[in-house]
C-alpha cells in the first residue's frame, strides 16, 4: 500500500474513533459527504441549523481536502472516515439520531444503514432530475425521509412505492436551495458588471453528464472545434467523474485547443463565473442544465446523445422524467448529425429573447418547491425530525 494511503487510512481510522468517542448528542445531527462538492449542496441547511437553530452538527466526509475542515467552526464538527474499510466500519457502527446524505443507493451496495443504532435517514437531491430514471432501481428504498426538489420527484416516487409495494416513506416538498443560491448570485453579478445577454462575442459553456454516451466522450472535440470555428467563446466545464476516471479525454481537448485563445477548459465547477457571463449552456441528459436555465435564465443547447440508462425498469412507472420532458422548455434538441450547424441554433434562440425567458420562468415556478424561501423550512424540519427521533 502506497505512503500516502497509510496516511489517509491510519487518520480515518483515528477519526472515526474520535467521532464514535463524542457524547450522543453531540451526533444527533450528522451529515455525510462524499467529496468537497457536498458542500454546495450542506452549507446553507448547516448554516442555519448552526446560527438560526444553534444546533451543533457533525460531519463525515470521504474526502481529506473538504472544505469543511477550512470552516473553524466549534458547531460544526468534521471527521474524515475515507473511501474503504473505515467508512464501511463507520457506517455499520453509525450511531446517530439524523443521518443527512446526498448519497442514493443506501443498503444497495457496500454502505448499509447502521447494525448498531436506529438511524433515521434522510436523502437530500444534489440535482433536480428523475427519481425513477436516472438513478438505479432502489436507490431511494431505504431513506426513511426524502426531501424532494419539486412536484415530479413526489410524483414518481409514490408511484414506485405503489408499483413495488413500498413502504411509504416520508417526503417533504422541499426545493433546491443550490438553485435559489444562484439566482441571487446571478443578480449581484450581473450588477456588479453589467453582463448582458447583448454582449458582442457569445459565451458557450460545454457541461455534459459524463459515461461513454455523454457529450465529451461521443462527440467533445467535434463539438468544440465547431464552437470555435464559429466564433463563440467556449468554455468547457466536465463533469467531476469524467475528471476523475477520464482525464485523458481532457488532456486531448487541450492538446487540440489549448492554445486557441477562445478556448477555456474548466475542471474547478465551484468556479461560477462563467456560467454568469454565459449565453448558452450545451448539455445533454445532466441536472446542471435545469441549474443554468432556472440560475441564470439562459437556454439550453441539447445535444441528441442516447439516454444513459441507470433504471432498466423506469418504465413501468409511468411518467416521463423530467430531464426528458423539459428539454424543449428551456432550449431546443439538436442531433448527432446536426453538429456541424449548431451555431444556426444558437443564433435562432437569441433572436427572440422574450421567448425563451418567459418559457424559463414558467417552467421553474413549476418545478421547483418553496421557490426562494426553503432554507429556513427545511431547517425546521431537519430539527423538528431530529429531536422526534431522539
Amino acid at each position: 500500500m502506497p505512503l500516502n494511503k497509510i496516511r489517509l487510512f491510519l487518520r480515518a481510522r483515528k477519526e472515526l474513533k474520535a467521532f464514535l468517542a463524542l457524547p450522543k448528542a453531540s451526533r444527533k445531527i450528522t451529515f455525510y459527504s462524499e467529496d468537497a462538492h457536498s458542500m454546495m449542496h450542506f452549507e446553507g441547511l448547516i448554516n442555519a441549523l448552526t446560527k438560526t437553530h444553534k444546533e451543533s452538527v457533525c460531519y463525515l466526509t470521504s474526502d481529506p481536502f473538504d472544505p469543511v475542515f477550512q470552516r473553524n467552526d466549534p458547531m460544526v464538527l468534521p471527521f474524515f472516515i475515507g473511501e474503504g474499510v473505515v467508512r464501511t466500519t463507520a457506517f455499520y457502527k453509525l450511531n446517530a439520531d439524523l443521518c443527512i446524505m446526498t448519497m442514493p443507493d443506501l443498503e444497495t451496495f457496500h454502505l448499509k444503514r447502521s447494525k448498531a443504532h436506529s438511524v433515521h435517514y434522510l436523502y437530500l437531491f444534489h440535482a433536480m432530475v428523475s427519481t425513477h430514471s436516472n438513478y438505479r432501481k432502489g436507490a431511494f428504498d431505504h431513506y426513511d425521509t426524502i426531501f424532494c426538489t419539486g412536484p415530479q420527484q413526489v410524483e414518481e416516487i409514490r408511484a414506485t412505492e405503489r408499483v413495488y409495494g413500498l413502504t411509504p416513506k416520508n417526503l417533504y416538498e422541499d426545493g433546491y436551495r443550490r438553485i435559489e443560491a444562484l439566482i441571487e448570485e446571478v443578480k449581484s453579478y450581473r450588477a456588479d458588471n453589467g453582463t448582458t445577454i447583448e454582449s458582442e462575442t457569445k459565451t458557450i459553456i460545454v457541461a455534459p453528464s459524463w459515461g461513454k454516451n455523454a457529450i465529451l466522450e461521443v462527440c467533445g472535440e467535434e463539438l468544440v472545434g465547431h464552437l470555435l470555428e464559429a466564433g463563440y467563446n467556449t468554455i468547457v466545464r466536465p463533469h467531476p467523474m469524467t475528471t476523475k476516471y477520464n482525464p485523458l479525454i481532457l488532456q486531448n481537448l487541450s492538446a487540440s485547443f489549448g492554445a486557441h485563445k477562445r478556448f477555456k477548459l474548466q475542471t474547478d465547477i465551484r468556479d461560477k463565473k462563467t456560467l454568469f457571463e454565459s449565453h448558452v449552456m450545451i448539455c445533454d441528459w445532466s441536472g446542471v442544465a435545469m441549474e443554468y436555465a432556472f440560475s441564470c435564465e439562459r437556454p439550453v443547447i441539447f445535444i441528441d446523445v442516447p439516454k444513459k440508462l441507470n433504471n432498466p425498469e423506469a418504465d413501468r412507472i409511468g411518467i416521463e422524467p423530467i430531464e426528458s420532458s423539459i428539454r424543449t422548455k428551456i432550449g431546443r434538441i439538436v442531433s448527432m448529425e446536426s453538429i456541424s450547424s449548431i451555431s444556426e441554433s444558437i443564433e435562432e434562440l437569441y433572436q427572440d429573447k422574450s421567448s425563451f425567458l418567459d418559457s424559463i420562468q414558467k417552467v421553474r415556478m413549476d418545478s421547483v418547491f418553496n421557490l426562494g424561501e426553503s432554507l429556513e423550512k427545511a431547517a425546521q424540519k431537519v430539527v423538528e425530525i431530529a429531536n422526534k427521533v431522539n
